[in-house]
Parts: C-alpha cells; structure tokens; sequence
C-alpha cells in the first residue's frame, strides 16, 4: 500500500452503514474432512463444489457464506497473521440454543462462551485450526452506546440454561435462514498499522479499543465487522495468500455508486490494487491479508 504525500488535502471516505461481511475464503489441505465438518458439526449446506472447492451457505437463502479451497500449501511453523475467527450470526437467541445443544449432542468441542454486552457466543475450532464464533446479537436497547458512538463490549460468563432453554423443542442441528457472517476477527503484525488501514483507507469506523490488544471496527452503528488483535504478538509474519487458512475475506456494500466512490478514492490514495472489475475491487491489508469489497445488488 502507498500513500502519496497530497493525502492530507483528499476527503475521507465513509463506507455505508449498510456495509456487511459477504463471505470468508479458506485454503485447506483436507477438503474432504473440511467439508464433513461444515456441513455436519456447523449446519452449513454445500451449495456449489468441485475436485478442488467447496462452497458453503444456508440453502433457504442460497448466498455462499465460505468457501473452502484445496491447496498444496505446507503447513507454516511460524506464527503468521490472518484469522482468528469467522463469526456467524444467527437471527435469534433460540437459534444459538438450537446449535448449541446440538453441539452438545454431538459431543462436539466447544472451546469457549461468553457475553459480550452485546452479543452471547459459542466458540471452535475446525479440524484444520482455523477459529468459529457462532453469536446472536442482543436487541440494540441492550447494548451499551456511549455517547461518542463507541460499543463498549464486555466479556462475562454466559447464561448457558437460558441460552438453552430458549430452543426449540425439537432437534436442530443446522444453520438456520437469515444465517450471515456477521464479522471477522484477525490476528494481525501491528495495530495501529491494520487500524489505519481499515479506517483510513476502508472508510470504516473505531467502535472499541480494547487496552493495547485489540480494536473493534465497523461501518455504521454495528458494534464490529471487523476484529483486530495482537494476541499472537507482535512479531508475527505477515500473510502469504497461499498459506493454509484465511485467504481472502469480503465485504459487501450496498451500491455499484458507493462501490465506485472507494475505487476513486483508492485512486486518490494511491492504494495498490489486487485484482479489479464492475463488482468488486481486491486489497490486501498492512498484515498480506487480502480484503475484497463487492456490491450487494
């Protein structure tokens, strides 16, 4: 990424409050366990495949939400950026009640679950390491906003028996409609560097700060669409996009115009570009985690 020296005279560019993430892209080495996976533990349906992907989403809305690629990559010894979870929001509390005690059924490991102020979330890790949160969101009155539009976010033990008790009373073990990724968290080399980036030049908004550690950006009055930290430490290796795991991640927005109005100002900013077209302009992050931006309509 280069940034010219007339950058203090360029607008700053604000994305949409109707931003969303659209999908989450992982290279894998095992396709075939990936795919049991998703599809059995998770409640996802394949909605497209082949020898060498897999594409994944809730059949009853037909919108890929991952997609699994087979690579040949070798597994990294050292401790590099990229994800650290795709979080999945379902609409309801009795829907991660349902998926829950499904989990539990299946004797699934869960590695974690907290309230966060806003949200309630259950955590995992697929066979191949990389992390999911599977999280409802709090009606927005519940949440605590504070008078500069900051998110304040907690991290508190869960109700697990209301989470439950809120199920429906027969078995349901997939990912209902409605489903999305509601964010994605990184791990990442530096934080001030990867906030700059996904605000200055994203166009997307500080939500939270959490001590030296980890940052919560978004577009709009969400609490995150994108988490940053720096829990790995701050010595790791930047992202190479055919390293297993996250290879790229997209966001939506809501108008071929406001689509048009980042590439300008991308333009403006002398932001090298990945890969471009009508629908979408590809970026990658100060960490070499490539960011996608496409338009919903």
């Amino acid at each position: 990424m280069k940034v010219g020296k007339g950058d203090k005279a360029v607008m700053a560019f604000i994305l949409n409050k109707n931003l969303s993430v659209h999908s989450v892209d992982l290279n894998v080495k095992n396709l075939e366990e990936m795919m049991i996976y998703y599809r059995e533990t998770i409640g996802l349906s394949i909605l497209e495949e082949s020898d060498n992907y897999a594409s994944f989403g809730v059949e009853a809305d037909n919108q890929i939400l991952l997609n699994l690629i087979k690579t040949d990559a070798y597994v990294s010894q050292s401790k590099k950026a990229g994800l650290f979870h795709t979080a999945f929001l379902v609409p309801e509390r009795k829907d991660l009640g349902n998926i829950l005690f499904a989990l539990l059924k299946k004797e699934v490991p869960i590695e974690g679950a907290a309230d966060h102020g806003y949200s309630e979330a259950v955590y995992l890790t697929d066979p191949e390491g990389n992390g999911i949160e599977i999280y409802r969101d709090k009606p927005k009155e519940d949440w605590d906003i504070l008078e500069n539009g900051m998110i304040k976010g907690i991290t508190a033990e869960i109700d697990i028996d209301g989470v439950l008790a809120s199920r429906e009373d027969q078995l349901v073990d997939i990912l209902p409609a409605g489903t999305c990724i509601g964010h994605v968290h990184l791990s990442v080399t530096d934080l001030n560097d990867s906030q700059r980036f996904y605000i200055d030049i994203l166009g997307m908004q500080l939500k939270y700060e959490f001590g030296s550690q980890a940052r919560f950006i978004a577009s709009g009055e969400y609490h995150h669409h994108v988490g940053l930290n720096t829990w790995l430490g701050t010595d790791i290796e930047k992202r190479d996009p055919y390293d297993l795991g996250l290879t790229r991640f997209t966001l939506g927005v809501k108008s071929p115009k406001e689509l048009y109005e980042l590439k300008e100002y991308l333009s403006t900013r002398n932001v090298d570009i990945d890969d471009e077209a009508e629908t979408f302009v590809t970026i990658t992050d100060p960490s070499g985690i490539r960011v996608t931006v496409t338009t919903s309509e």
